[in-house]
């Protein structure tokens, strides 16, 4: 197990590894949404989809392509899972029946990048499910929340037009050139790591120490693995997740999986204040992100580490659910990182944590998974926040607002404000209404303030695409599968409409120059308020929830 010491160390590698390689990708992914050829490749594949590469978009006109495209998406992916027992590499298993409801569920998980998994992976979903279904969407879904950021950054960059590129060269560019070769080079590291690739079924028995028959499913392991964690996506090819030694073979292994949850979305920001034109603008929104992380995992490793109760003092730490591989402190980054962005990935169980670890981990969703958020989703949700940040300080100063040369006038505000607003709802909305109704209560494995967590946690992963789960709650009933579904879908694609609304605003608008009465939005001064504003938007909302939750049982 590691120490603490260990920990920190594990950590700082992690930092100095992300600070390595934020300006070259960056600047990769700039050049990748700003280059005027397209790939052989890429030509081709806009010939089969009858799409026009040169051709440009409204806001309004990729909304819909993006819709469109998720429908699709969904439906493809639902009837492969009711199907699957009729084609090749399924199970042979009655086990990987599914029920519709459960169809419908993962389809809307994976396809809105969420990847909430309400069953076990290894038993349920045959191979060519788990790589023509759920590794395809892992692809897509984190392209298109690339796509959107780029279309907010669009809007800032470009003046007086309506144009903000084209939906389809975004998805293609951001798969072929961005996603797909990180991913090839991720699954070979894993392999090397020990992360199996396989075509094996359940067919291989082994025997245990016990002297007892297994059968252990083997499958194309490493080739998912690799995307669940680069595209935010985070479902787990086997029932554990990233505890599974087949999945995460060793506590090295366990630092890449970290790293990769994390690149891209740190590295967004360099791209994004290379398409306005000033760098600086770019460090700054890192450097929220950055604020915002660092006290999120200190006080993660605290809780954890520190741990409290009988048996967590008995032992000399909060051992419960965690893999002894990769230890409390290890876990803890692990989990930490998990929430802070989309990924939902784990190696350990969240629902063992202390009380206070838990809130850590649900608070992180809560903030919008804006630090550093998944791909794409965690720059526009950062975005949105400095957009409300810059409206705040121009109501105390009394002058019209500007970000980046774009004025922030009550309709930009409309946008941003009912971007938090919908997840929002949908969080406390879907908790109150399982906590009103026997039915939705029989899920719960615990009650009093542990129960209730386990429900607001499972719809603040929802509503914020995370699919982490507290495990005491058996959601993988009708019930469940169609609110946590519903959460899902809105939670994914309201807040994403939005953003492109806001783009379509913004594009129009003509540059406004910068005048004595501009708030620096490059200076420590921005990244702190943007960093207090971020917080005080969370905590006013959900704290009488939490109070009733993992606070509660902290006290207690």
């Amino acid at each position: 197990m590691s120490t603490p010491s260990a920990g920190i160390a594990f950590l700082a590698l992690l930092v100095a590894a992300l600070v390595l390689v934020h300006v070259p990708l960056g600047d990769y992914m700039y050049r990748v949404y700003n280059s005027p050829r397209d790939w052989r490749v890429e030509r081709a594949i806009y010939r089969i989809i009858g799409a026009d590469p040169k051709s440009q978009q409204t806001w309004d006109a990729y909304a819909r392509s993006i819709l469109a495209f998720s429908v699709v998406s969904v439906l493809f992916l639902f009837f492969l899972q009711l199907l699957q027992g009729k084609l090749p590499l399924h199970l042979h298993d009655p086990a990987t029946t599914m029920t519709p409801s459960l169809a419908w569920n993962t389809a809307v998980s994976f396809v809105s990048n969420t990847s909430w998994q309400s069953y076990a992976g290894e038993s349920t979903q045959g191979h060519l499910v788990q790589m023509a279904g759920i590794a395809v969407q892992s692809f897509l879904s984190g392209a298109v929340g690339m796509a959107v950021a780029v279309t907010l950054v669009r809007g800032f960059a470009r003046t007086k037009t309506n144009q903000l590129g084209s939906f389809w060269v975004d998805l293609v560019r951001g798969t072929i050139r961005v996603l797909l070769p990180i991913s090839f080079i991720g699954a070979i590291v894993l392999i090397a790591g020990g992360v199996i690739q396989n075509f094996h079924l359940n067919d291989q028995v082994v025997t245990t120490l016990a002297g007892a028959k297994q059968t252990i499913t083997g499958g194309p392991v490493a080739s998912q693995e690799a995307i669940k964690l680069i595209g935010s996506d985070g479902g787990g090819f086997y029932n554990p997740n990233s505890a599974h030694p087949f999945e995460n073979p060793t506590a090295w292994t366990n630092w890449i999986e970290i790293f990769l949850v994390l690149v891209i979305s740190f590295s967004l920001p360099r791209t994004f204040g290379r398409m306005v034109g000033s760098k600086k603008q770019g460090y700054a929104i890192t450097a929220v992100m950055a604020v915002l992380a660092i006290i999120s995992v200190s006080l993660m490793m605290l809780f954890e580490l520190g741990h409290h109760g009988t048996v967590p003092t008995a032992v000399g730490a909060a051992t419960e659910g965690v893999e002894q591989r990769f230890g409390v402190a290890d876990s803890s980054v692990f989990a930490d990182a998990s929430t802070l962005t989309s990924s939902g990935a784990v190696d350990s169980m969240h629902d063992s944590y202390t009380s206070l670890g838990g809130l850590i981990a649900m608070f992180n969703m809560q903030l919008g998974e804006v630090a550093p958020g998944g791909v794409g989703s965690g720059l526009y949700g950062m975005l949105i926040l400095a957009v409300v940040t810059v409206f705040v300080a121009g109501l105390m100063v009394g002058r019209t607002p500007e970000y980046l040369g774009k004025k922030i006038t009550p309709r930009e505000m409309k946008f941003a404000a009912s971007y938090f607003l919908t997840t929002e709802v949908l969080v406390l909305l879907g908790t109150g209404i399982a906590m009103a109704f026997p039915g939705p209560r029989a899920s719960m494995a615990n009650t009093g303030p542990h129960g209730l967590s386990e429900v607001l946690y499972a719809f603040t992963s929802a509503a914020n695409t995370n699919g982490s789960a507290f495990a005491g709650l058996s959601a993988n009933t009708t019930w469940y599968n169609t609110a946590l579904g519903l959460a899902m879908l809105i939670g994914r694609y309201v807040p994403m409409m939005l953003v492109l609304a806001l783009a379509g605003s913004l594009v129009r608008q003509g540059r406004t120059p910068e005048s004595p009465g501009t708030l620096p939005t490059d200076r420590p001064q921005f990244v702190g308020l943007v960093a207090v504003v971020t917080v005080i938007l969370c905590a006013l909302t959900f704290l009488p929830a939490l109070a009733l939750g993992p606070l509660a049982e902290g006290i207690h």
